[in-house]
């Protein structure tokens, strides 16, 4: 027993005397040797000398100027910016030079997007960086380096800046992310720069009596709300030259044609006189959207009404539904184009194209009614002509030998000639000399008579063109594609 309690001291001991020795070795690690530290004072008129100190190492002094240490002034130098522009001891709620000359404010815009151009609402949508430009001595500070000081949307509220709005804006907000879009930089001479990124939405008169082949001016006006022209003079920074715009802002309908800046003075009978800044641009509308969409099926339409003159007039179906597929199908186009567009009280250049275009499409259905009715009356007049003769020939006596007669054929389509040639007769009698089911012809006999009158000319000429309403189609077949072709040489050439 007393052998195995030896060991075990033994073993404790030497557990002991390491857990020493590791303790010794880390105290030496992190302490120095007496005199290798320098008083801070030492090194006050060394600003570019780095003191390098290592364990178990003499002290070296090395001058490098990677291992410079820049001083950051925001650190060293604790002052608000408040103190610094002595905000805390002006009144910022009124104008700089209170009571003296009006405040210049000079600004610039740069368009960054023009999103969309609405018809319906009349209005459109812009994005721009909007900039003023004014001088404020009480935001006056002295610096030696005669640099700006740039801050964010926080000073913004306790400083006084210039109240301008958009005039005529429906929506408009600034931009928010990831912070408000609002950069404010101050000069050491007073002078401001404000800036911020802002997205409007403003009425546009547009005119849309020469739709879709017009061209459109929207502007975009800017003005002080509270102060009038004695208190606030708003200018163009730079004349036209205030102005820039992005070259790749481009939209689906229209092409940009100009921006271009102009300024005047608004009158309000309650308040005064304010000074106005207007930015304007002009737009051209794309035609080709509109050829594909609407001038196009309309002209076709018009064209496939044409097809029912070449149709046989006994086919009633056919042309009835034909005629009735295209005046269906004009009154959807019409519709269509209607409903993209505000409701205004005046005629669109494309409603003259759609509502003529719609016109002759229903003359075409109107020309078979009238190609129809006049073909029943002839039928009508032919079959009572036939009972007639029917009746005569059982009753009158032959008159094969009576002198100065003559005989002509009636088919229901005899010429010109012929019916010219009945002037100088009179009805003496009628003979039926053969009445077939394949051949419709009667024989008629008429004695010469000097006592014709010119009555008799006339009902004659008239059955002529009861008789040939086949004719009417004929002359469709030339008018009507002569009339359309004449009315768009005159649209084009007044609306292009």
């Amino acid at each position: 027993m007393p052998r195995y309690t030896r060991v075990l001291l033994l073993v404790l001991c030497v557990s002991l005397i390491g857990e020493c020795r590791k303790h010794r070795s880390r105290k030496k690690r992190w302490s120095a040797p007496a005199g290798t530290h320098k008083p801070a004072k030492e090194l006050a008129g060394t600003p570019d000398t780095v003191v390098i100190v290592r364990p178990g190492s003499e002290t070296r002094m090395e001058d490098s100027p990677l291992s410079k240490k820049v001083v950051d002034g925001t650190k060293s130098r604790k002052v608000k910016t408040s103190h610094l522009l002595r905000i805390d001891e002006h009144d910022f709620t009124m104008r700089p030079a209170f009571a003296g000359p009006a405040v210049p404010v000079g600004v610039d815009v740069q368009v960054e997007s023009l999103d969309s151009i609405s018809e319906v609402d009349m209005d459109f949508t812009m994005t721009l960086y909007l900039r003023h430009y004014w001088k404020d001595e009480r935001l006056a500070f002295p610096s030696t380096t005669n640099k700006s000081m740039t801050f964010d949307g926080r000073l913004v509220k306790k400083i006084w800046v210039p109240d301008v709005f958009f005039v005529h804006s429906k929506r408009s907000f600034i931009h928010d992310t990831t912070t408000d879009n609002i950069m404010l930089r101050v000069f050491p001479d007073g002078h401001v720069l404000y800036s911020l990124r802002v997205t409007v939405t403003a009425a546009c008169n547009m005119d849309f009596s020469r739709f879709p082949l017009d061209s459109q001016t929207c502007t975009l006006e800017l003005e002080s709300y509270a102060y009038t022209d004695e208190d606030l003079m708003l200018y163009w920074k730079s004349g036209d030259e205030s102005l820039s715009t992005d070259d790749r802002i481009s939209l689906s309908q229209f092409l940009i044609q100009k921006f271009h800046t102009t300024s005047r003075l608004a009158f309000y009978s309650s308040t005064g006189w304010y000074n106005r800044l207007y930015i304007n641009f002009t737009l051209r509308r794309h035609i080709f959207f509109f050829l594909l969409q609407t001038y196009f099926p309309a002209t076709l339409m018009v064209m496939l009404s044409w097809v029912s003159f070449w149709i046989d007039r006994r086919a009633v179906p056919a042309r009835v539904s034909l005629g009735i597929t295209t005046v269906l199908t004009m009154s959807t186009i019409i519709t269509g184009v209607n409903a993209s567009m505000p409701r205004v009280s005046y005629i669109k250049a494309v409603d003259i194209y759609l509502w003529v275009s719609f016109v002759f499409v229903f003359l075409s259905v109107l020309e078979y009614a009238a190609v129809n009715y006049l073909t029943t009356l002839r039928d009508g007049k032919d079959r009572k002509l036939r009972e007639k003769v029917k009746e005569q020939s059982r009753t009158l006596p032959c008159t094969c030998g009576m002198p100065h007669t003559k005989t002509m054929m009636l088919d229901g389509t005899y010429s010109e000639e012929d019916a010219n040639s009945l002037a100088g007769y009179t009805r003496a009698s009628m003979v039926a000399e053969d009445i077939s089911d394949k051949q419709e012809q009667m024989v008629v006999h008429l004695s010469l008579d000097n006592e014709s009158t010119g009555t008799k000319k006339k009902g004659i000429r008239g059955f002529r063109i009861i008789q040939n309403t086949h004719t009417i189609d004929t002359y469709s077949r030339m008018i009507f594609p002569g009339s359309y072709i004449l009315f768009n040489l005159i649209y084009w050439c007044v609306y292009c």
